[in-house]
Order: C-alpha cells, then sequence, then structure tokens
C-alpha cells in the first residue's frame, strides 16, 4: 500500500474537507466536532496529536497550540460511508472546548419551551487559558 492511498479512501468534500469527532478514550464523552484537510490528517498521524483545519483562520490548527490542551491521538477511524473521521483522543487539562468546558457539547435542549440549558461546568475562564 502506497504512502498516500489511506488518504484517498477518504471521501473528502467539495472544499477538501472532512468532519471530525473528537472522543474521549476511556470515557467515550464526544470532546468536539471540526473539520480536516489532508494535510490536517497527515499531521494528525504523523504527531500523534490532533490537527485541525481552522475554515474561518484558513490554516491547519494543532489544538492546544495556544492553550496547551492538547489531544493525544490513540486511534484513529472512517465511517461505513468513509465520509467522517473518528479521534478517539486524551485530553490534556480536561478541557476541549474554548469556553473553558470539558465538551463543546455542553448545552442540552430541555424541552421546547425551556429551550436550550447549559449542562456542564466552566472548569476554566477563557481569558485565563487564551490570554497568557
Amino acid at each position: 500500500m502506497s504512502s498516500v492511498s489511506w488518504l484517498n479512501k477518504v471521501r473528502w468534500d467539495e472544499h477538501g474537507l472532512v468532519p471530525v469527532i473528537a472522543q474521549e478514550l476511556g470515557s467515550n464523552d464526544v470532546l468536539m466536532f471540526a473539520w480536516m484537510n489532508r494535510d490536517a490528517l497527515a499531521k494528525t498521524v504523523a504527531l500523534g496529536e490532533a490537527v485541525y483545519w481552522s475554515r474561518t483562520r484558513k490554516k491547519l490548527w494543532h489544538k492546544g497550540e495556544e492553550s496547551g490542551h492538547v489531544q493525544k491521538v490513540h486511534e484513529i477511524r472512517l465511517d461505513c460511508d468513509e465520509d467522517v473521521v473518528l479521534l478517539k483522543v486524551t485530553q490534556a487539562g480536561d478541557i476541549a472546548c474554548h469556553t473553558g468546558r470539558h465538551s463543546c457539547f455542553f448545552q442540552k435542549l430541555e424541552s421546547e419551551s425551556k429551550g436550550w440549558e447549559t449542562v456542564e461546568p466552566v472548569l476554566k475562564e477563557p481569558d485565563e487559558i487564551y490570554n497568557k
């Protein structure tokens, strides 16, 4: 198998991206959702740490490069349609979300009348994380 054939198996979208779910090894908590391009996935494999593609900044983003909250990658899976990647990770500092929470999925729909409610605490204030 050639060194890029595994990358060619991924069904990249029209922008050359694939959605990625980061799941915590052990607890199986879904920590976050992001995007990768070919370079990001290749760098993730090479480094053993998550590297994503920032659509807003239009550049590669090594998770934790500013916050120190890196994601050590233990396993990479591809779904049955070959168009979604799952990373099994260990989250440094127990914080995956830029809001200072364990998971980006901290809002829960309680009911139509109540709407979305925050169900996870802030572990560290964002200005303590990013304004070093």
